[in-house]
């Protein structure tokens, strides 16, 4: 495990708000050299807590502002590896989080419209060892930041 401290905190903090800042502008609001911050930066690189550097993209503006959730449920020989591989080939899904209870996942999943949920919805449920879904339609969102 990388030691952090409260500057590493706000460092991590800034990237994350804009990956995109120069050590030249993070080095001031922390109090330090641009060099001291590019050392900290790299060492947060080196030590894993950075894993790289990303966009953040308005699916909205790009005609997917439909988001949901959809829960799994599998046989229950199923390995976690096929639930993974259910919702993998699937473009429209965001993420998959294989979980413990009932349901066996939770998929993350973009879509541009209704017909279109419905379709990817009925994708997963004939992938694999499906044995039930549930739809969660996101109203809102919000993340924190670091």
């Amino acid at each position: 495990m990388t030691e952090i401290d409260e500057v590493d905190r706000q460092l991590l903090r800034m990237l994350r708000d804009d990956g995109r800042r120069t050590f030249s502008e993070m080095a001031p609001e922390v109090g330090l050299s641009v060099a001291a911050v590019k050392r900290r930066v790299d060492r947060l690189r080196a030590g894993g807590v950075i894993t790289g550097f990303t966009v953040q993209i308005d699916h909205t503006k790009l005609g997917w502002g439909i988001e949901a959730f959809v829960e799994l449920s599998y046989t229950g020989t199923t390995p976690v590896g096929e639930i993974v591989r259910t919702a993998y080939t699937v473009p429209e899904v965001q993420a998959v989080f294989t979980i413990a209870g009932d349901p066996d996942a939770l998929v993350h999943v973009r879509v541009r419209d209704l017909d279109h949920l419905q379709q990817v919805i009925d994708g997963l449920r004939r992938a694999g060892q499906v044995t039930g879904t549930k739809t969660l339609m996101v109203l809102g969102s919000w993340t924190r930041n670091a």
